[in-house]
């Protein structure tokens, strides 16, 4: 009889199984650093300003993989006034690298006739109970829209709930 409670209160201290489709949300700030095309180099604070601001679903079927799907309004603030000047889809396909990284490859498609991928990179800063902080590194590639093809840089932070 002893050992059963022994068991039992072993048992009851272990962290719970987690179960799926695991479903999370976030929200985030995402600052476009550089791009690059054959028509230069362009960075964001030059000229203007460009911020992003993406909210997103993430469905994990497992503990590896998932899909995810953002929404991302950009604002472009200049001399003369700010405007969002571009809406981004953004649907992908999760994957977990462990130790709290994250790669997500994204399809991007864009209000300003832009299309192409992102693939992005995640780590979880801070894991609460009901949240995490985390930072990103996403490196969107663009095509379309009679202007060259681009890749780009950005750094993306944000919490997911």
């Amino acid at each position: 009889m002893g050992s059963l409670l022994i068991s039992i209160t072993g048992y009851s201290q272990q962290t719970p199984i987690q179960t799926y489709p695991k479903i999370a949300g976030y929200v985030g700030i995402v600052h476009p650093i550089v791009t690059f095309s054959s028509d230069g180099t362009h960075t964001n604070f030059k000229d203007s300003y460009v911020v992003g601001m993406p909210i997103g679903i993430n469905i994990w079927k497992s503990a590896k993989i998932g899909f995810s799907s953002e929404i991302v309004p950009f604002v472009k603030a200049t001399s003369s006034g700010s405007k969002v000047n571009n809406v981004l889809f953004h649907p992908g396909v999760l994957v977990a690298l462990g130790n709290g990284f994250t790669f997500a490859g994204r399809a991007a498609f864009e209000t300003s006739g832009r299309y192409g991928l992102t693939p992005v990179f995640n780590k979880v800063l801070k894991k609460n109970k009901g949240s995490s902080y985390f930072i990103a590194l996403p490196l969107p590639a663009r095509f379309g829209n009679d202007l060259p093809s681009s890749f780009g840089i950005g750094f993306q932070f944000g919490i997911s709930f």
